[in-house]
């Protein structure tokens, strides 16, 4: 087959260090029985290395070509294709009958990567974890502390369903194409039942968007349409605080207000 060229629409960036590739396989250690699925295992840098060392591997692939490519390279008894859109899927399919659950990797397209791993989320019950490759901005968002610049909504939602750790940075000569934007490893371990407190998730995201839709405001303005002045001092947050202020114990504090 011909060689393949990235298509932009697709977001592809295909990873070729071998460092950075070895690097990430080291961070996975999978084991042989391992339930893995990859997201966008374009040209199989990381597939090569992990079906080396998984018996099965599942992946998700939304561009044609390339899943002809993979089906014609490798064995359906090592390899299942998933053709299709990751942010359509329904992960909870490959986590059937996995004991430890289900392993989620990827080379995240920096196009798609915020509303697929809010999609992601809705699956922590029946993951393991999930290791991804992402523009490092988004990284830094995901892991950053109440009171910085770069803590927000993705900060909040992302940080009440996982335990998130930045593994290492990436730069752009990784890649081919090269991006124009670092990228960096981060590592998602969903949280236990029982340290998921919102009563209601729904309202929390509802809540936490509102807050940080606009940001520059105090809560007092932002939340006014869901809570007074009396209301935020009787849940021990100040009126005169802004959205980046506050913790997600916070937020999950005040959705639990709701009667």
């Amino acid at each position: 087959m011909s060689a393949h060229v990235a298509r932009k629409r697709f977001g592809q960036n295909f990873l070729v260090d071998q460092h950075v590739i070895a690097a990430i396989i080291d961070q996975l250690a999978v084991q042989r029985d391992d339930r893995l699925v990859e997201i966008g295992p374009g040209l199989g840098a990381l597939t090569d290395p992990l079906l080396r060392r998984l018996d099965h591997l599942q992946v998700v692939e939304i561009d044609r070509d390339i899943v002809a490519r993979l089906q014609q390279r490798y064995s359906s008894d090592r390899l299942t294709v998933h053709a299709g859109d990751a942010l359509n899927f329904d992960f909870a399919i490959l986590a059937e009958d996995a004991a430890s659950g289900l392993r989620v990797v990827g080379n995240l397209p920096y196009n798609i990567s915020t509303p697929l791993l809010f999609h992601l989320a809705s699956f922590g019950c029946c993951i393991r974890d999930m290791h991804f490759m992402l523009q490092r901005e988004v990284v830094e968002r995901m892991v950053a502390a109440p009171g910085s610049g770069d803590f927000g909504r993705l900060s909040v939602m992302l940080q009440y369903r996982f335990v998130i750790e930045q593994l290492f940075e990436v730069p752009p000569e990784a890649f081919n194409p090269a991006p124009r934007v670092y990228s960096a490893m981060v590592r998602l371990i969903p949280r236990r039942p029982e340290e998921l407190l919102a009563v209601d998730e729904k309202y929390l995201s509802t809540l936490v968007a509102l807050a940080f839709g606009q940001r520059r405001k105090m809560v007092r303005n932002s939340l006014k349409s869901l809570l007074n002045d009396e209301q935020l001092a009787a849940l021990g947050v100040s009126p005169t605080v802004r959205a980046e202020e506050l913790s997600v114990d916070d937020y999950v504090r005040l959705a639990n207000s709701r009667p």
